[in-house]
């Protein structure tokens, strides 16, 4: 091979999409960007020195030295010209690839060419001759082409008359032109991800390529040449083991179906819903697979037959099956334990083992599962919970000393706060039954008692009376009440003296 090596992670993912996804060698030079002949010739060198996918455990250095072991040079000889031109013709033909003509061509010319050179003067020949621009065409159930429409729908609040606009997200199978649509809220990643998601299920099966345009959500960094996959999308495309082929910049051909798909849903799914008036994500999605279904059922003009005729013939039969296990889409973020063992995730705070306080840790979340993970390894999987402040505690999690509940401290609470008065007791005792765990409302508790450091008692017991009734057993809750009780009330407030015997009063000095 006289061009530049590849790098190492070329080479796996070359590896990957033969051995796993089952690309052709041209879909593979396409997603990586190489050149066919490029591809051939290190899968054969692969080939040649017994190596498959997944990679051995050997170093790089050992890898290289099993693809291009040290070889003897070979006097040049002057070897027969193909005939190009002929060759050309036979790879029009169904299953004809260049590797399968220039096999023949050793036959007939064991001395001629080696492949890397065979293809190298087929690109020089055909670059010569500059063929016109043509359709391509597309093999049934390869390829996925998305985008979303430029057209945005409107959606209103029926309670406030706020009006929020929703995207919608186009998937179309170039071969049928059979399509899918979905609205969305935003186009974010969550929502991309699972709008392919949604588009497999719809179709019934997998494509071995995805051609998405360059938005941030598919390509992290748009690169003529070599463009950067996000990665949660690369990890979407591992999932269901398709390789991304994102379209070249100012190449509109390159997803020529989507776009004139996109077009068509504009014109014949978006526009006659335009007079109505939507009031949720739910209703509109639901009137848009209703004119979605007409839309695949009517028969297109230039082919005479249905997009859903043209799927169920060319499409659906080489559709690969869908995995086993569905596809969510996980947020990742990570965090610290903090000294009450739970770590925070959207304003919710959920469990992790006692021995793991301070250290920093994994969170991965879908809609409906939060797992956590210390070093690589899963430590903890909570149902998903949106409500913000609140705990989501396994008892397994706590230290042996907090798996039971401790009454002592729990009764300490309640009996300082009857020094303060019977409402300030009732609300410490309120708080701390409001948890599944005593010990998640102790720093409430305290944060309670300590408001009496700067209050008098009296304030103290009108702001719990009034927490009790409202039901709202937090400590920024009655801190608001005291400020605002404070401000209410312009004189001073002296606490009723109790009665007692050594106490005279004021007659007793008349």
């Amino acid at each position: 091979m006289t061009q530049e090596r590849l790098t190492m992670r070329k080479i796996r993912e070359i590896l990957r999409l033969k051995h796993e996804a089952g690309l052709s060698n041209r879909a593979i030079a396409g997603a990586c960007k190489i050149s066919n002949s490029t591809v051939g010739e290190y899968l054969r060198r692969a080939k040649a020195a017994g190596i498959s996918w997944p990679l051995p455990e050997i170093s790089e250095d050992e890898l290289i030295q099993k693809l291009f072991p040290e070889q003897k040079a070979v006097d040049e000889k002057v070897r027969q010209m193909p005939d190009w031109e002929a060759i050309r013709k036979e790879l029009r033909q169904k299953g004809v690839t260049l590797r399968l003509v220039w096999m023949e061509y050793l036959e007939q010319y064991p001395d001629g060419y080696q492949y890397s050179q065979y293809c190298e003067y087929y690109r020089r020949w055909k670059k010569a001759r500059v063929e016109p621009s043509k359709h391509r065409e597309h093999v049934g159930g390869e390829e996925m082409q998305v985008d979303y429409a430029g057209v945005k729908i409107p959606i209103t609040n029926p309670e406030t008359g706020e009006i929020s606009e929703a995207s919608v997200f186009v998937a179309v199978l170039p071969a049928s032109n059979y399509t899918y649509i979905e609205a969305q809220a935003s186009e974010n990643q969550s929502n991309w991800n699972n709008g392919h998601a949604r588009a497999f299920e719809y179709f019934g099966g997998l494509v071995r390529i995805v051609v998405p345009d360059n938005l941030k959500t598919g390509v992290q960094k748009p690169n003529y040449y070599e463009p950067d996959i996000n990665p949660a999308y690369q990890e979407l495309a591992e999932h269901y083991q398709f390789a991304v082929l994102p379209a070249r910049v100012r190449k509109p051909k390159d997803k020529a179906a989507v776009e004139n798909g996109v077009q068509n849903i504009e014109r014949w799914v978006i526009a006659p819903l335009r007079k109505r008036t939507f009031f949720s994500l739910l209703e509109l999605n639901q009137a848009l697979q209703k004119q979605l279904e007409w839309f695949n059922n009517k028969e297109m003009q230039a082919v005479g037959r249905s997009r859903r005729q043209e799927f169920e013939e060319i499409d659906q039969p080489n559709l690969r099956p869908l995995p086993e296990k569905a596809y969510e889409y996980a947020e990742r973020k990570t965090g610290r334990v903090n000294m009450d063992y739970h770590v925070e995730f959207d304003k919710h705070l959920y469990s992790v083992p006692h021995l793991l306080i301070q250290q920093e840790v994994e969170i991965h979340a879908t809609e409906r599962m939060v797992e956590i993970f210390s070093k690589g390894k899963s430590v903890a999987v909570h149902p998903r919970n949106f409500r913000p402040g609140r705990f989501s505690t396994f008892r397994e999690h706590m230290p042996a000393n907090h798996q039971f509940i401790d009454k002592v401290n729990a009764e300490q609470l309640v009996e300082w706060a009857t020094h303060i008065g019977p409402n300030t007791a009732a609300l410490v005792s309120a708080a701390i039954k409001s948890r599944p765990f005593p010990q998640q409302a102790y720093r409430t508790c305290l944060g309670i008692l300590s408001l009496a450091k700067k209050h008098n008692h009296v304030l103290m017991e009108l702001a719990s009376q009034s927490a009790l009734e409202t039901r709202t057993y937090s400590y920024s809750a009655l801190k608001d009440e005291l400020d605002w009780l404070a401000k209410q009330i312009s004189t001073p407030i002296v606490e009723t003296l109790p009665l007692h015997e050594n106490i005279r009063g004021n007659e007793y000095y008349q």
